[in-house]
C-alpha cells in the first residue's frame, strides 16, 4: 500500500448491530501523522475534551487554536501530550519539528515564547493512535476507514464536532452521500 503520511483515514459509518472500532474511533478523523511498513500514528482531529489545556501543559492555554480546548488523540498513551501546529513557510524553527507540508509537531517542553511567533495554529492532543505492521492496511481493506486527501485547515477546525460531516462532504465522489449517513441509523 502507498504511504499514507498526511492523508485523513475517515471512519466508516456503522449501523448499532454492527460491530465498528469502538466509540473513540465513531464518526473520527485521523490526521496520518507517519506511516510506513512497521506501522502508523495519527491523530484524531474531532475529540474535543471538557478541559481546558492548563490542566495538563501550563502557560499554552493563551495559544491554542479555538475551541481552546485538549483534544483527545486516540486510546494510546494519554498520559503523554502532542502538540500539532500549522508552519507558514518552508523555514526550520527551533522547537518545531516539521512532518509534512506546513504540519508539525512542537516541542511542548519548550517555552511557548520561543515558538509561538513561528505558528500559524496550535492544538494540544493527549494521546495519540496507533497501529502496528499491516493492522492499519488490514482496517481500510475491511471497510473500516476512507482514506481521503486532508486540506490545511483540518487539524485547526474551529468546529470539530462538524469535521467528519464537512470532510465527507467536500468528496468528488458518492462519499458525499456518506455525509448524510444518520447518527442513529434507526431513524431513517
Amino acid at each position: 500500500m502507498e504511504n499514507l503520511t498526511g492523508r485523513l483515514l475517515v471512519a466508516v459509518p456503522h449501523p448499532d448491530d454492527e460491530p465498528g472500532m469502538g466509540e473513540m474511533f465513531e464518526r473520527s478523523v485521523v490526521l496520518l501523522l507517519h506511516h510506513d511498513e512497521d506501522g502508523a500514528h495519527g491523530l484524531v482531529l474531532n475529540r474535543p475534551l471538557d478541559a481546558d489545556v492548563d490542566a495538563v501543559l501550563l502557560g499554552w492555554q493563551p495559544h491554542v487554536s479555538k475551541p481552546g480546548r485538549l483534544f483527545q488523540g486516540g486510546p494510546v498513551q494519554l498520559d503523554s501530550a502532542l502538540g500539532l501546529v500549522s508552519i507558514p513557510g518552508d523555514d526550520t524553527t527551533i522547537g518545531i519539528k516539521r512532518l509534512f507540508g506546513s504540519v508539525g509537531l512542537v516541542d511542548l517542553d519548550a517555552p511557548p515564547v520561543v515558538v509561538m511567533p513561528e505558528v500559524a495554529g496550535l492544538r494540544i492532543y493527549a494521546g495519540y493512535s496507533g497501529w502496528d505492521g499491516d493492522q492499519l492496511e488490514r482496517e481500510i481493506r475491511e471497510g473500516a476507514w476512507f482514506v481521503v486527501p486532508a486540506e490545511a485547515g483540518d487539524a485547526f477546525s474551529r468546529e470539530p464536532d462538524a469535521l467528519w460531516t464537512a470532510v465527507l462532504r467536500r468528496q468528488r465522489s458518492t462519499l458525499a452521500l456518506v455525509s448524510t449517513f444518520p447518527a442513529d441509523p434507526s431513524l431513517n
